[in-house]
């Protein structure tokens, strides 16, 4: 058996559908003036999209300008370099030496220009955040002193863009304890 109350429901209880109302005058004209205000306001959000989206690409075209105009200004100063290179492998061998040297300083001069610096490290105590070890040799320095630089490091700006690959001391040889053999 069906358990739920099958019992008819008077016709006078029943929902009459309401006759539409129609707006006065003075709400049409409330509802056509809000119409126009979403209009306006949508227009307006659209054009500021569009604007932020054309700010947004001509800062990346800017940025981009940018960054290109600085790698060409440190290309032309390289070429520079690249052609006092031939000169000198062009020059007699007792000029040879002297046109290098000049070059060095021409490449040292380019790089103080572009904020580019050599990381001073000889005699100084090891620094993971500018050197980096790759030999571990007896001196007579104290323990943790740069003894020898293999390759210069270099900091653009403040920022290390490469670290300086060193030789630390591990202390004078009669410090270094021997292997106890048993």
């Amino acid at each position: 058996m069906e358990d739920y109350d099958a019992t008819p429901v008077p016709d006078d209880n029943a929902a009459q559908p309401e006759t539409p109302v129609s707006p006065t005058p003075r709400e049409c004209d409330e509802l056509a003036e809000q119409k126009k205000r979403c209009e306006d306001l949508n227009n307006r959000y659209l054009r500021l999209a569009a604007d932020f989206d054309n700010f947004r690409k001509r800062t990346a075209r800017d940025h981009e300008s940018l960054v290109q105009h600085a790698n060409e200004r440190l290309a032309v100063d390289i070429l520079e370099i690249a052609d006092n290179l031939e000169r000198a492998l062009r020059a007699d061998d007792d000029h040879l030496r002297t046109g290098v040297e000049q070059i060095r300083q021409l490449l040292a001069g380019i790089l103080a220009r572009n904020g580019i610096t050599p990381i001073d490290a000889l005699k100084k105590s090891f620094d993971p955040g500018e050197h980096e070890a790759v030999a571990h040799v007896s001196s007579d320095e104290t323990e943790g002193t740069v003894v020898d630089i293999l390759s210069p490091g270099y900091r653009m700006h403040r920022k290390v863009i490469r670290y300086a690959k060193v030789a630390v001391s591990k202390g004078p040889a009669s410090n270094v304890k021997a292997p106890v053999e048993k």
